[in-house]
């Protein structure tokens, strides 16, 4: 199993809704099981693609997290030039992930 490296990222909600091109925004925890456990079925579901994968570290007080209302961790929000497409909590395989990645259109 491999480990995810969530960053402290200093991306304001500003950066993310102007950002161009396909972006997947990862919310989660380093220490976090079940972000462990779901990183095989996200690296299957985006691994080969031409999108950006930021994975956020997310927690009380970040305010990036709270501006898009996450709850639980791990959760992917599909952007396509800053606006959410789709959106996937706590994947259980790539299966989960495959229909909000149709909705990208990769550049």
């Amino acid at each position: 199993m491999s480990t995810a490296e969530y960053a402290n990222q200093d991306l304001t909600r500003a950066d993310v809704d102007a950002a161009k091109g396909t972006t997947v925004l990862e919310f989660g925890a380093t220490w976090c099981p079940i972000c462990q456990g779901a990183q095989p079925a996200i690296e299957q579901a985006l691994g080969g693609r031409q999108l950006k994968h930021i994975r956020v570290e997310d927690g009380p007080g970040r305010p990036l997290g709270r501006s898009f209302g996450i709850k639980l961790w791990p959760t992917l929000v599909f952007l396509q030039d800053g606006q959410e497409m789709a959106r996937v909590v706590r994947p259980n395989g790539a299966q989960d992930l495959s229909a909000a990645v149709g909705r990208l259109h990769e550049v």
